[in-house]
């Protein structure tokens, strides 16, 4: 199952503790953004932010990538683009780069 790495760079003046549009931006997002994976059928591997490099992580797991494309459709995430920049990254586990190597 893909998993996609989202990196959300932001400006300092993008922050969420000093500007309220973003604040209230992030948080429509958040109270959504449970609701939306399952919608999606996508998995929560994690969420962490980088205060000191204005940086959110995000990593999901989907059964494709078409379901994160259809996530990252949503008004609330297409929002979230007015404030930051996003970088996507598609990644496997080591157990199947393994089996790759092998030829399985």
């Amino acid at each position: 199952m893909p998993i996609q790495i989202f990196f959300l760079k932001y400006s300092p003046e993008n922050d969420s503790r000093f500007n309220e549009k973003v604040l209230k931006v992030t948080m429509d997002l958040m109270a959504k953004r449970e609701g939306l994976l399952k919608k999606h059928g996508i998995k929560d591997l994690g969420l962490w932010l980088v205060p000191t490099e204005h940086l959110t992580i995000i990593v999901d797991e989907a059964s494709s990538l078409d379901a994160f494309q259809k996530l990252l459709m949503e008004p609330e995430f297409v929002a979230i683009n007015a404030y930051c920049s996003i970088e996507t990254k598609v990644a496997i586990t080591a157990e199947e780069a393994m089996k790759m190597m092998r030829g399985k």
